[in-house]
């Protein structure tokens, strides 16, 4: 019988079991000492049938002592840095769905069945997790300021995209975590993710989650300005990437406008004189008409370029089996399974 989910707001009775999918809980760990516990024992409750991975980030604290303690499967990352951890998370952990979230105990883990049941029911891709604060204090301004900023930019680029993409609460089919491309060291982390389920044009949604403030003496480790400057380079360099036409045409153009703005007045005197006083100018302006052609050539090639790797990505994640094909397959073998012996 299919579950129907409204939102994270409204818990399903029962709270829906997902049969023989396997599901890994992912948290990436930095000194998260105060909250690790009881994040841990909070997801076993909501997914009892999930394993739970802790992955230690360096911390100096007894990160890794306390969550092993509360049950998780504790592993270590060297590597500093979010996007270090998550690379490692994807590609050590197998499973048909992964849930990923922080370990600071401010996303609410009763919401986790309702995001999976959506994921499963509706065969998507990817499940944001969308930050609803329960009190004014929960959600930093400087953060949810850089959060809406961030956020409108990349749908501008795309087209579409999230409301919250910033968000540290995920989960992912196995497609999407097998095919993602993964470059980023830090908390950029979250834009790429974004990014990668645009480009691929994947299946997503929203659930609404309540956000609340980090437990007494657990820091933060985001800073708003640092980490925003960050992200905007990496939504710069993935424009680039990925809509190289619009980027190098648009230069192309505001090239060509420069080259044409000059040699008019020269344009003009000569039709006046017959004379070119200002050789200088002339070359200049010629210049520019050069360059402003070289960028239109170059955002041709790499739009060529960029569509055959694009179409590469797409026949990779295609290779990989959607949400929907597992349920089905798992259920086939359930039916099957008594009649065998």
């Amino acid at each position: 019988m299919k579950v129907v989910v409204s939102n994270a707001f409204q818990q399903a009775a029962p709270v829906p079991r997902f049969g023989a999918l396997s599901i890994a809980v992912l948290i990436p760990c930095y000194n998260e000492a105060t909250a690790i516990g009881t994040v841990v024992r909070d997801f076993r409750a909501s997914l009892p049938e999930a394993d739970i991975y802790v992955y230690d980030n360096n911390s100096t604290d007894n990160t890794a002592e306390i969550a092993a303690e509360a049950g998780a499967i504790v592993r270590r990352e060297p590597r500093q840095g979010k996007g270090h951890v998550v690379r490692r998370m994807f590609a050590d952990v197998e499973a048909d769905i992964f849930l990923m979230v922080d370990g600071d105990d401010t996303y609410d883990a009763s919401a986790a069945p309702q995001m999976v049941a959506r994921m499963v029911n509706e065969g998507l891709d990817l499940v944001n997790g969308v930050r609803v604060a329960r009190s004014e204090t929960a959600y930093r301004p400087g953060h949810k300021l850089g959060n809406r900023v961030l956020s409108g930019l990349v749908r501008s680029i795309f087209g579409r995209g999230s409301s919250d993409m910033l968000s540290g609460y995920r989960v992912f089919s196995r497609r999407f975590v097998k095919t993602f491309p993964m470059m980023s060291r830090g908390f950029e982390i979250e834009t790429e993710l974004t990014v990668h389920s645009l480009e691929l044009d994947m299946p997503t949604a929203e659930v609404p989650g309540y956000f609340k403030d980090r437990a007494e003496g657990s820091e933060s480790k985001l800073n708003s300005f640092r980490d925003g400057v960050r992200i905007l380079s990496t939504i710069t360099k993935l424009l680039k990437q990925e809509r190289p036409l619009p980027v190098f045409g648009a230069l192309a153009g505001t090239l060509a406008v420069l080259s044409i703005a000059l040699s008019l007045p020269i344009f003009a005197e000569y039709f006046a004189t017959g004379l070119v006083p200002r050789l200088p100018t002339a070359v200049l302006s010629t210049s520019i008409m050069l360059l402003a052609f070289l960028m239109g050539a170059v955002g041709l090639i790499l739009d060529t370029v960029t569509r055959g790797r694009q179409e590469t990505k797409r026949m990779r994640y295609l290779s990989v089996p959607g949400v929907l094909s597992m349920v089905t397959k798992h259920g086939k073998e359930g039916t099957s399974a008594p009649g065998k012996g």
